[in-house]
């Protein structure tokens, strides 16, 4: 599976309300951790992304994403993506709908292409 394919992946997953936290970097090592941006958050680490991730899964149904400029670069071991994608989201009664911008670094591992930095933030007129 190539780094395109591993982004679409992850958007389809979350779609389906499956498990997400397979997609990043296992990576545990203190001085060059991982980091996820979502949002509303920030998760540094691979311990604090697997929680997040998680209870992100636990606690949202109904997820709409809907790309709509996925560019991804791909190199030998090491890939970056961005795209625009309208989401939204059921968290208990409320509906959530954002315009967001994505991007991300991927990094091909053992078992594949993997997330080691990851930021999704609201688009917002000036």
């Amino acid at each position: 599976m190539d780094a395109r394919a591993t982004v679409q992946d992850y958007y389809d997953s979350l779609r389906q309300g499956a498990p997400l936290d397979t997609f990043f970097a296992d990576d545990r090592a203190a001085d060059d951790p991982i980091v996820k941006f979502g949002v509303s958050e920030r998760l540094v680490g691979a311990d604090a992304i697997q929680e997040g991730l998680r209870d992100q899964t636990a606690s949202t149904s109904d997820w709409t994403v809907e790309s709509d400029a996925l560019r991804v670069t791909e190199r030998k071991s090491v890939a970056w993506f961005s795209d625009d994608v309208a989401l939204s989201w059921t968290a208990g009664e409320t509906r959530y709908e954002f315009e967001t911008r994505w991007s991300g670094t991927l990094e091909h591992r053992e078992d594949g292409w993997r997330f080691v930095g990851m930021h999704v933030s609201v688009a917002t007129a000036l």
